[in-house]
């Protein structure tokens, strides 16, 4: 097996496992105080950690669990960020809270 599909693999597992974790064990205890929020999440041993940019989260995730990786989750969200047209037809730009849109 070649190297990029153990990659595309394990990030398949990554978003998997990070999404039923918090589905299950997060999202009903973080919603009501914590919206718009980050969470950075490292599914295999259920340590989490919440900040206000999502840079800050994985920041905290990386001192504190170095060499893994981790799910990041706008707290409340679809997407901790999506693609946006801010400028003019045509142009493409990435941000928080602002829903995927196509022109």
């Amino acid at each position: 097996m070649s190297g990029a599909l153990v990659q595309d693999a394990t990030q398949d597992d990554l978003v998997d496992k990070g999404q039923q974790f918090y589905d299950r064990q997060l999202k009903a205890v973080l919603e009501p105080d914590h919206a718009g929020r980050f969470v950075a999440i490292e599914p295999d041993s259920g340590r989490y950690f919440l900040a206000d940019t999502g840079i800050a989260a994985l920041r905290a995730a990386r001192a504190e669990v170095p060499g893994k990786l981790f799910y990041l989750v706008r707290i409340g969200h679809r997407a901790a960020y999506s693609i946006r047209n801010n400028q003019q037809p045509g142009a493409i730009g990435v941000g928080p809270e602002r829903p995927l849109t196509h022109r």
